[in-house]
């Protein structure tokens, strides 16, 4: 018979180990033994750390597989390991160091007070999240990595697995530097493209499609998506944008895409879409960041999307499913 008390533990250690994890991102600890095994002592000196406490969390780290004992005091690392070295172009490092972040610890900690009072106690503390990051340097350059992270994974399965025909010129609403447009530009070379984001955003977008070579296909655009957004485009891509906003503030961002939209236009909302029923999924768990750090903005159900495309002037098309979870909710205009 299952043990019910398992589930309560089991999340109770992710803690323990999830610290441990954020230990081996923060010190480095995989670039140090990329070029093979290193007893505590060495792997100390290099990490700066204190040997007897660094022992520790890589015998943590050894029962989680991150790194594998070689010999009696001296470990190497793996295949999950060399995950967070930070010289490789798919590194999940800074992910987990976003995650381990001081603020988002503070709001991870704090759900229950904001559950209790319905106001993120992140927000209550530190103001708005990407206002926080914008005075907070350090913690912005770590969040916009941990957006590549996160896009790098389905960027090409969006080129690939939604069928672009007809699709002339599109619009990146806050698509950040650009690494989903440019990978649908690349697969794509018929089709022309417009980075729509913050002021502040849009000169490492522009430095991000001259390195990919693109920059006579994709113009930059700044602007505040509440306001307008650019016009003339084929189809509307928002990638991880309207999960972080109210039903309110999302409705806004749409009706101003359905306000210069062609009849034939179509939306594309890159989101994890949350099951209706009680199974486990990435979606739950993202959700909880939503709540702990914007407060109003939340992961949706199908069903929820469909009626919030319909306030604002869209029907709910169909979905594609891409890999890590997320989808494709593709909407036309009514």
């Amino acid at each position: 018979m299952s043990d019910p008390q398992a589930p309560v533990w089991d999340a109770i250690g992710g803690v323990s180990r999830f610290a441990a994890l954020a230990t081996m991102a923060e010190l480095g600890c995989a670039d140090h033994l990329k070029d093979g095994p290193l007893s505590v002592e060495e792997l100390a000196v290099r990490c700066g750390a204190d040997p007897a406490a660094l022992g520790r969390v890589l015998r943590q780290l050894a029962a989680m597989g991150m790194v594998a004992t070689a010999a009696a005091g001296t470990y190497e690392l793996t295949e999950a390991g060399a995950t967070l070295r930070g010289d490789v172009p798919d590194s999940l490092r800074s992910a987990v160091r976003m995650i381990a972040e001081e603020g988002f610890w503070y709001g991870m900690g704090t759900v229950a007070q904001t559950v209790r009072t319905g106001r993120s106690a992140f927000v209550e503390r530190h103001g708005p999240l990407y206002g926080y990051l914008g005075d907070n340097p350090g913690a912005g350059r770590l969040f916009d990595d941990y957006m590549v992270a996160r896009a790098l994974p389905f960027a090409d399965a969006v080129a690939s697995r939604y069928d672009f025909s007809g699709v002339r010129t599109l619009v990146d609403v806050a698509g950040g530097k650009g690494h989903i447009l440019a990978a649908v530009l690349k697969a794509h070379s018929d089709m022309r493209g417009i980075l729509f984001d913050l002021e502040q955003v849009v000169p490492g977008s522009r430095e991000f499609f001259a390195e990919a070579g693109l920059e006579d296909r994709c113009k930059c655009v700044s602007g505040d998506f509440f306001a307008s957004v650019p016009a003339g485009a084929d189809a509307y891509l928002l990638g991880s944008v309207i999960h972080n906003w109210s039903d309110e503030d999302a409705v806004r961002i749409l009706r101003n895409i359905r306000d210069v939209i062609a009849d034939d236009g179509r939306v594309l909302l890159v989101e994890f879409v949350v099951p209706d029923d009680d199974s486990a999924h990435i979606s739950k768990d993202v959700d909880m960041r939503m709540l702990a750090l914007f407060g109003e903005g939340m992961e949706r159900s199908a069903s929820e999307y469909g009626e919030l495309l319909g306030k604002a002037g869209f029907r709910l098309s169909r979905r594609v499913e891409l890999p890590g979870g997320s989808s494709i909710v593709e909407a036309l205009p009514i």
